[in-house]
Parts: C-alpha cells; sequence; structure tokens
C-alpha cells in the first residue's frame, strides 16, 4: 500500500469513494486504522470519518496464549496506548459532520481510566454517537480475594464519580470483580439512563446481597458468579434477555417483576447439596418466555418436574429449548416434562456429556457439597397417558454419544409424543479451548453405527441426519 501511495497516479485505493475506502478500513484493527494515515493526505482524515471506533486493550497486549500471564507493566502500556489512541482518534474528529455509529471501548481499570472516560464524554457531548460502550477490565481477572473486590469496587466508583457524563452516554456496559457499596448500583442505573446491556461478572454488594434492577431502557442483562442472594429484577420494561451463569444462593436467584418484553432466559450453574431444586412455574412467574435453555455443567439436574398446569402460564410461548451438558449417567425420561407443558415448542435441543473441562473431577468430587446422585429426585408422571405434542419440528443431539441406549430411549420417546416430527439431528459434542483437540466431524464407522442403533426404536419415517458442527445453540 505504501509503494502504491508514493506515486499518486497510481493510487488507486485513494480514489475510491468515501463510502467504499471506510468500509475497508472500518475492517481493521485500530492499529492498523491509525498506520493508514500516514499513507497521504487523504488517508489522514480517515480518523475523521469513521463511523466505528473500536479501541481495546487486548490489542496493545503481548500475546500470550494465557492472559494470566500479563505483567503490571504489560497492563500499563496497554491502557497507556488506549488512552493515547482515543485521543488520536477522538480529538482528531473535532467539528466532524460524520456521526460515530459505534464507539467501543475495552480497559483496564487504573488510573488512565478517568482520562479515557473524559475524553470519551467530550465526544459524546461535542460529536453524534448513536452507541458507547464501556468493558472495563481489572488487573487480576480470575479468582479475585475479598480484598481485591474492594479495592476495584472503591477505584470503579471513584471513576465513575469522576465522569458521570461518559457512563449517562452508555448503551452496554461490562463490568468485573468488584464489590460495591449499597448505593454502587443504584447510582448506576440512575446515571447509566441510555443502558441497554449490562454484564456483571463477580459483582455484588457483599455476600448475601439483594440487587433491585429498576431501569427503562434495559434490554439485556447478564450475571455471573458474584454473592447476591437474589436479584430482584422490580421494572425493566424494555428487559428481553436474561442469563444467571453460576449463582451460590441456596434459593431462587431472580424473581421477575414487571418485564413484560422478556423473552429469552438462559441458566447455568452447578448444583451443589445446598441448592434446592427449582420449579420453573415459580421462578419464571407467568413470563411466557420463547427461549429457554438450561445447562447443568454436567452435574446434578437442578429443576424439578413439574405438571402441565403449572408450566402452562410459562411456558404457552415456548418455541426454543436448550437442555445442556446432561451428565451421560443421568436417565432422561424427565426431560419430557419440558415437552409436556410446553405445547408451542418447535425446536428441541439437547447436550449429553461429561464435560471434564467443567464438572468437578478428582478429590474434589468426595467434597460432601458435592452431589453424587445427579438425577435424584426427578420423577415424573405425563398428564395423560397418551400425551402427544403437535408442534415440534426439530429434534437435535448433542453429544458423544457414549449413553447410545438412553439416548436411543429419548428419541423414541420424543418421536412417540411429538406426532409431527419427522427429523432427528445428530451432532458431535462440541469443544471447548480445553478440549478442542477432539475430533468434531463424523466417521463413517460412526454414522452406520448409529445408524443402526436408531433405527432398531425409531420408525422409519423419522429420517437421521449427521451434520457438521457448526453453530452451536
Amino acid at each position: 500500500m505504501a509503494n502504491m501511495v508514493e506515486d499518486s497516479q497510481d493510487d488507486r485505493l485513494s480514489k475510491l469513494p468515501d463510502d467504499v475506502l471506510l468500509n475497508i478500513v472500518e475492517r481493521l484493527g485500530i492499529v492498523d486504522v491509525a498506520r493508514t494515515t500516514v499513507l497521504s493526505r487523504r488517508w489522514k482524515q480517515i480518523p475523521a470519518i469513521l463511523s466505528k471506533v473500536v479501541i481495546l486493550a487486548g490489542s496493545f497486549e503481548p500475546k500470550h496464549e494465557d492472559w494470566s500471564k500479563l505483567t503490571p507493566d504489560d497492563i500499563v502500556r496497554a491502557n497507556t496506548t488506549v488512552l493515547e489512541a482515543t485521543r488520536s482518534i477522538l480529538e482528531r474528529r473535532a467539528g466532524s459532520l460524520y456521526p460515530i455509529h459505534l464507539l467501543r471501548m475495552q480497559f483496564y481499570l487504573g488510573d488512565e481510566s478517568i482520562l479515557i472516560g473524559q475524553t470519551v464524554a467530550n465526544a459524546i457531548a461535542t460529536q453524534k454517537v448513536d452507541s458507547a460502550e464501556f468493558t472495563i477490565l481489572t488487573k487480576v481477572r480470575k479468582k479475585c480475594t475479598k480484598n481485591e473486590l474492594l479495592i476495584y469496587g472503591k477505584q470503579f466508583m471513584s471513576f465513575f464519580d469522576s465522569c458521570p457524563n461518559a457512563f449517562g452516554g452508555l448503551a452496554r456496559l461490562t463490568l468485573e470483580n468488584l464489590r460495591l457499596g449499597e448505593s454502587g448500583f443504584p447510582k448506576i442505573f440512575s446515571i447509566c439512563k441510555q443502558l441497554e446491556f449490562l454484564s456483571l461478572y463477580e459483582c455484588d454488594m457483599g455476600i448475601k446481597s439483594l440487587l433491585e434492577v429498576e431501569h427503562p431502557q434495559l434490554s439485556e442483562l447478564v450475571i455471573v458468579c458474584g454473592r447476591f442472594e437474589r436479584v430482584d429484577l422490580k421494572w425493566a420494561p424494555k428487559l428481553t434477555k436474561l442469563k444467571f451463569n453460576v449463582f451460590r444462593c441456596r434459593d431462587d436467584p431472580f424473581c421477575l417483576g414487571y418485564v413484560p418484553l422478556l423473552q429469552t432466559v438462559s441458566i447455568i450453574n452447578v448444583a451443589f447439596t445446598w441448592h434446592k431444586m427449582l420449579k420453573l412455574s415459580e421462578l419464571l412467574d407467568k413470563a411466557a418466555i420463547s427461549n429457554l435453555s438450561l445447562d447443568f455443567k454436567s452435574e446434578k439436574i437442578w429443576v424439578k418436574p413439574e405438571g402441565r398446569r403449572q408450566l402452562l402460564p410459562v411456558f404457552h410461548k415456548l418455541s426454543i429449548l436448550n437442555l445442556i451438558n446432561i451428565a451421560e449417567e443421568c436417565d432422561l425420561t424427565w426431560t419430557m416434562f419440558l415437552l409436556d407443558g410446553a405445547p408451542s415448542l418447535k425446536e428441541l435441543h439437547i447436550l449429553v456429556r461429561n464435560h471434564l473441562c467443567e464438572m468437578v473431577t478428582g478429590k474434589r468430587r468426595e467434597l460432601p457439597v458435592v452431589c453424587k446422585e445427579k438425577d435424584k429426585g426427578l420423577e415424573w408422571e405425563p398428564s395423560t397417558s397418551d400425551f402427544k405434542h403437535h408442534n415440534l419440528a426439530g429434534l437435535s443431539i448433542y453429544g458423544r454419544f457414549h449413553a447410545v441406549d438412553k439416548l436411543v430411549r429419548f428419541a423414541r420417546n420424543v418421536v412417540e409424543a411429538a406426532v409431527n416430527l419427522e427429523d432427528i439431528r445428530l451432532y458431535k459434542s462440541p469443544v471447548c479451548v480445553r478440549c478442542k483437540y477432539m475430533l468434531q466431524e463424523w466417521t463413517f464407522e460412526e454414522t452406520s453405527w448409529l445408524r443402526y442403533e436408531f433405527s432398531k426404536e425409531i420408525p422409519s419415517h423419522v429420517r437421521i441426519h449427521f451434520p457438521s458442527l457448526g453453530q452451536v445453540f
């Protein structure tokens, strides 16, 4: 590119229309965008017309496979570079007539945070910014001590109080490892009036604290870990998605108040002996969702089977159901209560595996809090002896198929109930970063064996497919 620009007559890229040139540049990382500004006088104006400004601390960190290998100096350098890039890009846009459709910032909580926040606040005040996003990282990312949580919480609130205009303009906010005071979250909800997305990882107000959510714009809430006793969604009229990933409380992890638009709920948890089995009819409380995902982390099943009458108020609109990481030793008969209670269900996805990367293993399995019987308390009887389902169109089974007999019986039960089901799709188990070495494509021997096993119980009019994994859930 530099060679091309040396001869202005041959600089074909610079002759492209603004919208085409912009489309090309916005596919680059922020480091490469900055490099393009030295190519020519026209390229120097690129930052002033960018519609997407994405500045991530990760772009300036040394390339380690394990982020925990980053040193304090690495983090300071990355944050300093984020500040310099933010100033360079945003201050160069002063007076620009081009709006910023997306301003996405990722940086570490530290001395540079306030200056980054003030620069963003000035851009929001003086330019048209359609959507602004902060992802705020802490120097220790995993397994923070109680003292570290408190220190990060105080640092964040100091930063927050210094840049209310920046936070007031945010549409998305991702936080981690913060233990705030009682006024912390109410202040965040009060100042961040434009907030549409909020993600909290290991954030709380202390052990067994209560988080009350009242916000007019919030449409998606993600809670990961943390020590909340309960999250009370008192008033969130635009909330459509709710995700809970690992909760430590003994009772229901959340309470639904006024959430008329709630459509998608995802709950992920490892059940220990102190957890009660959740009744979905009580937990969802007539929310009438359309998409539900339950992830059991290959440990004890933590939902309690219920009758059709109890489930209909919350499941009468349910169309997609994902049952994820059911341990291979679990009987699958209990899953039918969900089919019985969801007459509008169209797609059922089930992943059966012992995922060693996530489940409790080794000596930890001997701890008294670890459940030894993973399918205890799952007794269920159908609402009628001739229970039929008329809307289920797709059944997808994911796994390593070690417990093939159980999966065949499960598929047979579903086919007998779902009178219009014609296709079953069998997928190999998806992999995570740790087990990515495992083969994900079917071999001819595997498909022949599974087709034979399923054909012994499944009627011939039901077709068995073996697609590539593709996107999971």
